[in-house]
């Protein structure tokens, strides 16, 4: 096995495992709340500060990973994560769980997660197959998404919400072992004799670049969007009438259709010009949210709407991603990307917290849907302008 093909498996399995055991926490909105009496929006909120602390120690982490080498970041996110869901499952108090949903599996997930590990990837991967391989790596983290959901349902309905959260722990560790594939300090660039910009140089260059900016605020919307559906469908669903299996299944066909939608991201992206298919996939977005909002709800009409959200979820990133390796190279990929996932988190903050708002305050989730339409149709528009070119100082890389 290549060296390139090694630390796409191991990659690859990281994300499995990272994002799979978070599409278990919309699950545990109900069986804890039902236990604890505690209000879904103090519950909501410990996930929206996973958002944010996720984004705001992204760009942290990258700076290591792109100056130290992933492998450290990776294993200490694997213990992170482990110690987060321990303290959900123990702490007692709402307080503690968000300590630990919010700070600790927040910090966990910035370090396990897109921006460190696809930096290991495209590092490692051929130029011509950067964007392809960034795609199959995001459909290990899709499929993960789908096969955790009966995980943690069995999880949940054998062992209760916090033997789930204890098992989910144990599961996490097996992050360590995969993060020795990643690599330790990165090797100096081939064409040392004449350098490249330094990190610092390459930040300055990344806060004034148009294309650059744009994309940050289209991320945002994308991270609204996910953060909304992926904590709040199993409330929503049950606010409709719905059996609380249609949240369930629902989850489970955003993951299906995510492996499907990352994939064929990751080809049309190496094909066609990324910018155009990011427009494409958040006015699909908004086509998807509209047509639910004026639909009967109905078991069929929700899981529809889940199976083309699926298809359009993180089939953003290798694009995103993308774009960021193509204006600004692979070097500082972890570090430029994770700037644009901050902003991707802060929208996740807002989605999760303001959908638990919404609903104490009103008992319905309609005031976010509609604002998630309106941000579909801004992110359309931000993305037509960007300029996608490799900038001269990155030439080399």
């Amino acid at each position: 096995m290549s060296r390139s093909t090694l630390v796409l498996v191991c990659g690859s399995l990281a994300l499995f495992l990272t994002m799979g055991i978070r599409q278990d926490f919309g699950l545990l909105l109900a069986p804890i709340t039902r236990d604890t009496g505690w209000a879904v929006g103090g519950l909501a909120l410990g996930f929206a500060l996973q958002q944010i602390v996720w984004g705001l120690v992204q760009p942290v982490a990258g700076a290591i990973a792109d100056t130290k080498g992933p492998r450290l970041v990776v294993a200490g996110g694997g213990l992170l994560y482990a110690a987060g869901l321990v303290t959900m499952a123990a702490g007692g108090s709402v307080p503690a769980f968000q300590v630990g949903a919010g700070l600790l599996v927040g910090a966990a997930l910035a370090s396990v997660s897109f921006s460190v590990v696809l930096g290991a990837i495209t590092r490692a991967a051929p130029p011509e197959k950067r964007i392809s391989y960034a795609g199959m790596a995001t459909a290990g983290a899709s499929f993960g998404m789908f096969a955790f959901v009966p995980v943690g349902r069995e999880l949940i309905g054998s062992f209760g919400w916090q033997g789930a959260l204890f098992g989910l722990a144990s599961i996490s560790l097996l992050i360590l072992p995969l993060s020795l594939a990643l690599g330790g300090r990165p090797a100096a660039p081939a064409t040392s004799a004449v350098p490249g910009p330094s990190l610092r140089e390459a930040l300055g260059m990344a806060m004034g670049h148009p294309g650059f900016r744009l994309l940050t605020l289209g991320f945002f919307v994308c991270g609204f969007h996910l953060a909304f559906v992926s904590v709040h469908l199993p409330a929503y669903v049950a606010s409709c009438g719905l059996p609380d299996s249609v949240g369930a299944y629902g989850l489970a066909l955003i993951g299906l259709g995510n492996v499907v939608g990352s994939l064929a991201a990751g080809k049309l992206g190496s094909r066609h010009r990324p910018k155009y298919l990011l427009a494409g996939i958040y006015a699909a977005r908004g086509i998807a949210i509209a047509a639910l909002l004026l639909a009967p709800k109905t078991a069929p009409v929700v899981l529809t709407f889940t199976a083309v959200m699926g298809l359009l979820w993180l089939s953003t990133v290798p694009l995103t991603s993308g774009i960021v390796t193509g204006i600004f190279g692979p070097r500082y990929a972890s570090t430029l990307f994770g700037i644009v996932f901050l902003s991707h988190q802060v929208g996740g903050f807002l989605g999760a917290w303001l959908g638990g708002v919404s609903y104490d305050l009103s008992g319905s989730y309609d005031a976010i849907w509609y604002a998630s339409l309106a941000l579909a149709a801004f992110a359309t528009i931000v993305h037509l302008p960007i300029r996608d070119r490799r900038l001269e100082a990155f030439a080399a890389a």
